[in-house]
Parts: C-alpha cells; sequence; structure tokens
C-alpha cells in the first residue's frame, strides 16, 4: 500500500477547471463522479447535488452523513429566483432545560451526549429538493450512492486521517460506533471500505422515500439506539419532522448579491461582515498584509457578536433581520473598528427594530445552481450508529444554549444555532448567477464566505486561487477568540497582528483542517462558461461535464 505525507504541506498548484455543460466541486472526487454521472443522465443540478450528498455519505462518513442536517439554496436560472431550504432538525420533545438541571448538566452538554442528538434533516431535504427541483427519480439519483456503498471505495488519504481521529474521539466509545471500522480500526489510505448498512438504508429510501427513514424501521432503530445510549429522542419527534422552504436573506457586495439561508443558520454573520468590509478599501491592500487581514478580523469579531446572540430558531423567537442587515447598522458597527488596535471585548449591537461538514457546488448546462451543505457536525457527529444501518447521529443539539434567558436557549422542538451554510451570488444588476460557493467546517464557514468573496470580488480571483489563499480563522466563533493564522501568511504579518493586540496562533500540517475547505464554480454570464475551483485542504476537485 502506497504511503502519503504525514503533513498537508502545499508545493504546487492547481488551475482552474473550465467548462460549459455542467460542473460538479466537492470534497470526494468519487462523490463528484457521482454527480456528473447523474447530470450526463439528464438530471437538474437538484437531482446531482443529493447524488453527490449521498455519496459523500458512503465516502466521507467522518464529516457528513443522513444521520445529519442540510441547508441548501437553488438558484433556478428560468425565473433569476433564488430559494432556500432549511433541512434542520429539532430538539427530542421531552428534552428540556429542567431535564437537564435535574442530571447535573445545567452548564454544558457533553459534545457527543445522546441529548445533543436532533432529528435527523438530510433525507426530508433531500427528497424535498428532488421533488421540487429534480427530473429523476430518488432511486436513479441514490444508484451512485447505493453502489459505492455495496461495492466498496478506496478511502481517499485525508479522509483516513480524519477516519482514525473519529475512530478514537468517537466511534470507539459510542454505541454501536465500530460498526463504521475495520475490526476496531479506521481504514487506511486506499484501503477498500464497505458499507452494506448504508446501501440498506439508501435503498429503503429510494424505494419508498422519506417515510422510509422518519417512520418504520429505520425510525425505530434511531429511537432504539438513542434511548439506549440514554437520550430521550421519541418516535413521535421523528414522524413529525418537516423540511421548510424558507425566504434566503442576502446584501449587496461591489455590485453583486450575496445570498445566504436566514437562522437559524449563522449565514447572517457572513453577511454582517461583508456589509462592514464594503465601507473600506481593501482592494488596495496587500491581501495578506496585516492592515487588510486586520479588518477582516474585525468584522468578523463584530458579526459573531451579533450571530452570536441572534442567531436562533425564527419559529420561536423574533430577529431583527432587516435592521441587522441595513446599510446603516453596518456603518454603526463600523465605527467600532480601531485602524490600529484589536477590539477583543466588542459587545452585540441592538438594531432598532421597526417590529467540520462537507459542501458542495452543482452548476448544470442550463445555469440552475445548487449550493448545498450536509454535516453530522463534529466529525462523525455522537458517532452512535442505528444498529445495521450504516451511518452515525448528529450532534447539533450542542450548539443550543443552557442559559434560559438566552435566544437560542434549548426548548422542546427547537431548532439550534446552526454553524453549516450554503451561499450564492448574482449579479445585482440583472440577478443572473455569478457564482455557487461555500466553505465548511463549524465556526470558520461565514469566515470562509467573508475572505471568498473579498478575494473573488475585490482581488478578481479565480476560484481555485481564491480558494488557496492562506485564511485566518477566528476559533470557536467567538468574538474575542484567538486567531489561527495559515502557513503561508508571512510572519511580519503575524507579528503585526500580535502587536495590535490579535492573540494569534500560527497553524500548519493537518491542523489547517480548521480553515475548512471550499468549492466554488462561477458562471459567465456573457458566454455561460463555467470557472470551478475545489479546497486543496480537502481530497477533493472540480470537474466539468464534457457532453
Amino acid at each position: 500500500m502506497l504511503s502519503f505525507p504525514a503533513n498537508m504541506n502545499f508545493v504546487s498548484r492547481r488551475s482552474p477547471v473550465v467548462g460549459r455543460k455542467g460542473m460538479v466541486a466537492t470534497s470526494q472526487p468519487l462523490a463528484v463522479a457521482a454527480g456528473l454521472e447523474i447530470l450526463a443522465q439528464g438530471g437538474s443540478a437538484a437531482d446531482a447535488a443529493v447524488a453527490v450528498a449521498a455519496a459523500l455519505n458512503v465516502t466521507e462518513p467522518t464529516s457528513t452523513g443522513i444521520g445529519g442536517d442540510v441547508f441548501a439554496l437553488y438558484y433556478e436560472a428560468a425565473s433569476r429566483r433564488v430559494y432556500a431550504l432549511n433541512g434542520s432538525g429539532r430538539a427530542p420533545k421531552a428534552l428540556t432545560l429542567e431535564r437537564l438541571r435535574r442530571e447535573g448538566l445545567d452548564k454544558e452538554l457533553p459534545p457527543f451526549h445522546p441529548y445533543t442528538i436532533t432529528v435527523p434533516g438530510a433525507c426530508a431535504a433531500w427528497c424535498d429538493l428532488v421533488e421540487r427541483f429534480g427530473r429523476l427519480s430518488m432511486d436513479r439519483v441514490l444508484a451512485p450512492a447505493i453502489r459505492l456503498a455495496e461495492e466498496g471505495f478506496p478511502v481517499a488519504p485525508i479522509t483516513a486521517y480524519f477516519w482514525a481521529r473519529g475512530v478514537e474521539r468517537q466511534l470507539r466509545h459510542a454505541v454501536n460506533g465500530l460498526e463504521l471500522t475495520l475490526e476496531g480500526r479506521a481504514p487506511r489510505p486506499g484501503e477498500v471500505f464497505r458499507n452494506p448498512g448504508l446501501a440498506r438504508t439508501f435503498r429503503l429510501v429510494a424505494e419508498q422515500g422519506k417515510a422510509a427513514f422518519y417512520q418504520g424501521p429505520i425510525a425505530e432503530a434511531i429511537v432504539a439506539v438513542v434511548q439506549e445510549a440514554g437520550g430521550c429522542l421519541a418516535l413521535e419527534d421523528l414522524a413529525e419532522h418537516r423540511s421548510e422552504w424558507v425566504e434566503p436573506i442576502s446584501t449587496t457586495y461591489r455590485g453583486f448579491r450575496i445570498w445566504e439561508c436566514p437562522p437559524n443558520g449563522q449565514g447572517l454573520a457572513a453577511l454582517l461582515a461583508l456589509n462592514i468590509v464594503e465601507g473600506f478599501h481593501v482592494a488596495e491592500m496587500d491581501p495578506l498584509g496585516p492592515e487588510r487581514l486586520h479588518l477582516l478580523i474585525e468584522a468578523m469579531r463584530l458579526a459573531f457578536a451579533d450571530a452570536r446572540w441572534y442567531v436562533a430558531d425564527p419559529a420561536q423567537v423574533s430577529i431583527p433581520l432587516e435592521e441587522l442587515l441595513s446599510k446603516a447598522y453596518a456603518e454603526a458597527r463600523r465605527r467600532h473598528i480601531h485602524p490600529q488596535k484589536a477590539t477583543l471585548d466588542v459587545q452585540r449591537g441592538t438594531p432598532l427594530a421597526t417590529s467540520d461538514t462537507v459542501y458542495l457546488a452543482v452548476v448544470d448546462g442550463e445555469g440552475n445552481a445548487c449550493s448545498f451543505i450536509n454535516s453530522n457536525y463534529m466529525g462523525f457527529g455522537t458517532g452512535i450508529v442505528p444498529r445495521g444501518w450504516g451511518f452515525t447521529l448528529q450532534n447539533r443539539g450542542h450548539n443550543f444554549s443552557l442559559d434560559p434567558d438566552h435566544p437560542n436557549a434549548l426548548a422542546p422542538g427547537k431548532r439550534p444555532y446552526h454553524t453549516i451554510i450554503p451561499a450564492l451570488a448574482t449579479h445585482e444588476d440583472d440577478g443572473s448567477l455569478f457564482a455557487c460557493f461555500g466553505v465548511m467546517g463549524g465556526f470558520m464557514q461565514p469566515q470562509g464566505h467573508l475572505q471568498v468573496v473579498v478575494g473573488l470580488m475585490d482581488d478578481g480571483l479565480d476560484p481555485q486561487s481564491a480558494l488557496d489563499r492562506p485564511r485566518f480563522c477566528i476559533l470557536s466563533g467567538e468574538a474575542g477568540g484567538t486567531v489561527a493564522l495559515e502557513d503561508g501568511i508571512p510572519l511580519a504579518t503575524m507579528a503585526r497582528l500580535a502587536e495590535m493586540g490579535h492573540p494569534v496562533r500560527p497553524v500548519t500540517g493537518h491542523g489547517r483542517a480548521v480553515f475548512g475547505r471550499g468549492q466554488v464554480i462561477l458562471r459567465d454570464r456573457d458566454t455561460g462558461v463555467l470557472w470551478g475551483g475545489s479546497d486543496p485542504r480537502a481530497d477533493g476537485l472540480a470537474m466539468t461535464l464534457i457532453k
């Protein structure tokens, strides 16, 4: 078996991929191939996106799966309209703050505790997206993933690394977690892994639709394993789950409109930061110099201060989105930025109200685009596996606040603050598609969106160059958090940022995972030519259809 480098040393370059008939970009080549197969059969961007998501569940279960949640944005070329799908699940009806207090869990839930399991929303979201915008049946859409799971696939190098970490962090300790191992260990790079249980899950969904997941034997297995682990998810919680089509939120930036899903997703943080940065002439600054990075970091600190308070379930909390996204509010928040000094104690604003994860991008030959993100959270999520069904259950409930006065406080049937956020960009003048993009990775995601947008729109970079550029990450998504700085940012810049008061941490090797993994597909509105890029921090690529 071949060996591979122990560290992620970026020593070469990659050109953007260019094509016309359709394009897929994600973190696993086999999943890209699945999406292209569906496009070649006449499938839409929606069909291909779900095929890719299912294939990623097979090939990268370290990040994603049908036991997790989904958010998606869909650009319909014919109408030039953007649609948003919230495929996140809710807390069990039996889970209350009082219950946690009785059990001594009133400060914070352990990250892999069964109480962190919210209803998995992915399956319903897959089915709903295909039902509304697809052209193919679910059995055809899921066929590539079923084949991969049954026949097996060689595990990619970076995936193998994180699989081994997941075995030690979660799978070895979780109920049935060892079902996703090879005799108790992770598969090695290039080793073939088969998942007949997941193939069985997908076949049932292909035959019976989403009801197969939320009722019947899969639902019963989910409830049984959660209750065996000490949780309180019930069959009623699963049976009552619904995806939700919602109005996307957006802001303008340099002649483009940037689209995100609304709360309970954290896309709001990216838009808040972009509104703030729009007031600075960052295109005139060194892209990796301290002046620009300081302004971007400070904008993100302000955005996180607001997002960590205001992002919650809009079904249970009123969120002043119009005021938060106004240019006037951005101007007021911009005044908090000192040009030479970090502000670590920034507080949330008070607008005046008038009343780790996989990301994939697909654009089909007609110009429809699907920006899609599917996640377990924290790698394998809880690591708990419904016996015999081949997938882990997420731990999204860990993002609830246990402060009863917080808008994001845990409550029965409530959706938590969600880190996963897809994005789209359209031309402001005519609404035509410009970019389908996203950067996965916990609280890195809005920070990745900010940095990729600046690269594309302020610096005019191609998608691959925008993704290759070294990044910063405010760790933990807290306004005053330590700033991780990626290898490739000049040491002089790191030193100057530290002098300005930013607590900085240089990061290299596999630690680069903290900076997320993004995908970008641009569309030239004059020629219809697609330009794609895929993050070097993952195993994937962008690829185009040839006919």
